[in-house]
Formats: structure tokens, sequence, C-alpha cells
């Protein structure tokens, strides 16, 4: 199963690595792997994630996250989204941007001779937007799951208390809002205070209706299922089924936004980033993503998905700051790593326990 679920990651890793070879020899093929690891080590989180909402679909719509989503994924927000910012922030057309990619100054300067900026630091300039967005929408998933009451809590000291208080209505936009308003103040440049904060809101707008779409459409379409209405197929395809992979595209969207960023600090070449962080990294995310599924991990290993919603936050938390601070990616991806791999001890200790004590370790979903 792990060769059926992981061949195709590793087969394109191979056909990437060969045309970077192909494209700028061994220093770019060398490149591509790196920032594939990169996208991997920041996004495992992302994986967890993803399989919360995924194991919820149909196969059908599995697929179509596998295969339509990964283009989205690879073309979308590797490669076009830099370039709509660029077009966005310098007022260029399409082909001029994309000239100004693949055509850096020379050494890797910051500005061509007279004076205008390279791609990359157009890029980099845009980074407080992006960062606001992404930062927003991550921190309203994050804030959703511990302000709900839930039957099993991984820092119960914390978790507990937090799920109490989260009774409060709309306690999760208050606080993403107040959040916001301080980042923006304190954090961002003066000339950027009003952009951050219409980045922020519409981070938050975005996830407030995309996940009250699914929401909507799934007790819809389960309230239809139960009175005799539509069959299981018919689920599959239904509005329920779009929104969730929606959901799960502006997802994967606001976690690529460090990876983006972070990748000019290796290669500022469009061509290898798209190879390295779409067509690997992209890839093994989705792959690790449908080996939980199958696999059956999240149940099996309970604490995961608290590991990897604490991980968020902390990634909303950072997204946040570097809006005035830089932050190493370093640290993104040790913080997601940390978490995940604290919750993973704390199940199979927990599970080590059950076991001792004659009881089921696996959580009925």
């Amino acid at each position: 199963m792990v060769l059926r679920i992981f061949g195709w990651s590793i087969g394109v890793t191979i056909v990437s690595v060969i045309v970077a070879f192909l494209y700028g020899g061994l220093e770019a093929a060398i490149l591509v792997l790196i920032l594939g690891v990169l996208e991997v080590s920041l996004s495992f989180d992302n994986a967890v994630i993803n399989a919360t909402v995924l194991r919820r679909m149909s196969e059908f719509w599995q697929k179509i996250f596998l295969t339509i989503g990964i283009v989205i994924a690879v073309f979308g927000m590797r490669l076009l989204f830099p370039l709509v910012i660029v077009w966005a922030a310098s007022g260029l057309g399409p082909v001029a941007a994309i000239q100004l990619a693949l055509n850096p100054p020379e050494n890797d300067g910051a500005y061509f001779p007279d004076g205008s900026p390279s791609y990359e630091t157009l890029l980099t300039d845009a980074h407080p937007q992006i960062a606001a967005f992404g930062g927003m929408f991550l921190l309203m998933l994050f804030l959703g799951f511990v302000f709900e009451d839930r039957e099993i809590t991984w820092l119960s000291w914390l978790e507990k208390p937090l799920a109490r208080i989260g009774k409060l209505d709309q306690l999760s936009v208050v606080v993403a809002g107040l959040l916001l308003v301080l980042s923006a103040e304190f954090l961002a440049d003066d000339d950027k205070i009003s952009t951050v904060m219409v980045a922020g809101v519409l981070g938050m707008i975005t996830y407030i209706a995309v996940n009250g779409l699914g929401e909507l459409f799934n007790t819809d379409e389960e309230g239809e299922g139960a009175s005799g209405g539509p069959s299981e197929l018919a689920k599959a395809t239904g509005k329920a089924g779009f929104f969730l992979f929606l959901y799960l595209e502006v997802l994967d969207a606001s976690f690529s936004f460090d990876g983006v960023i972070g990748a000019f600090a290796i290669t500022a070449d469009p061509i290898i980033i798209a190879l390295g962080l779409g067509f690997i990294g992209a890839m093994f995310v989705r792959s690790i993503t449908v080996f939980l599924v199958r696999k059956g991990t999240l149940s099996d290993y309970v604490y995961l998905e608290h590991g990897a919603h604490w991980a968020i936050g902390a990634l909303a938390i950072i997204l946040l700051v570097s809006i005035g601070v830089h932050i190493s990616e370093l640290i993104t991806g040790f913080v997601g790593i940390l978490f995940i791999g604290a919750a993973l001890i704390s199940s199979i200790r927990r599970n080590k326990k059950l076991v001792e004590q004659g009881e089921d370790t696996e959580l009925k979903v």
C-alpha cells in the first residue's frame, strides 16, 4: 500500500530532478530537492489537517483532491501565485512579469542598475499582506478547534478552559480581529497598515465563508439522505464535497504562503521553485495525507489532530509576527514538527496505557 500511495510522488520527484538538471545543471537539481524537503517539513501539519477533512469526503472527491487539486497546488500556488503578486505590485503585464522572474539582476541583486526592483524584491515587499491573509485564515481554523468542546483532549489543562470560554458566541472572530488590529498597528509599516488590515479581514471572511458553506451543505445533504434523498453517490458529487474540496485548497494555499516566500532565501528562479515546492513538495504532502487516511492513523493516534491544530496556531502567530519581523523558516518547520512529534508520543503512551487496561485504543469517527 505504501508504494501505491507514494509511487506517484516518487516518480514525480525523479522526473522533477531530471528536468531541473536539464534546465540548470547539478546545482538546480540539488536546489529542487532542498525545496521539496523544505515544503514537506513546513507542511506536515498541513497533511494531518488535510487528512481530518479528507476522511469526511467520498472517494470521488478524494480523487478530485489528488488530481485537480494537485494541479491547483503546483501551478496555482507555487507558480502563478507569485507572478500574480508581482503583476499587482509592479503593474507589469503577465509576459513582462514572467520575463522579470526569469531574468534577475546580476549576482541575484535586489534591484536592477536602473533602480527598478527585482522579482524577488517585489514579492518580498508583498509579504505583509500575504502573511496577514494566511495568518488570519489559519488563526480562525485554530481558534475554531480549541474553542470547541471535545470528548478527548490532549493539553487538557489548557484545552478544557478554552472550550468553556469558547461557548461565548463569535469569540473566534473577536480574538482574531483583536490580534489583526494589534499586528497591523504595531508590526506593519505605516504605509502598509491599511493593506494588512484588508488582507487580514479577507482571510477571516474566506475562512468563515468556505467553512460555513461546507458545513451548511453537509448538513443539508445528510438530512436529505436520512429522508430517502440522495444516495451515497449523489452525496459524493454534491455541494458538500465541493466545498470541502474548496476548503482544502484554501487551506493548502494558506500553508504554502510561508514556503513560497521562504523559497526565495534559496533561489529566486520560479521554475526551480515550482519544481521543488510544487511538483515534489505538494505531491508528497498529498501522499502523506492519503496515507494517514488509508491507514486510519488519526483514529489510532488520537492526539495527532490536536498537535496539528496547535502547530497551525503557532504558524498563524508566526505569520502575523512576520509582518514586521523576519522569522526563519527553520523555526517554522521546527515548531510544527515539535507539536506533531509531541502529540504522536502522547498518543503512543495513551494507547499503551489503554492496552494495559484492556480497552480499545481506536477513536471511533
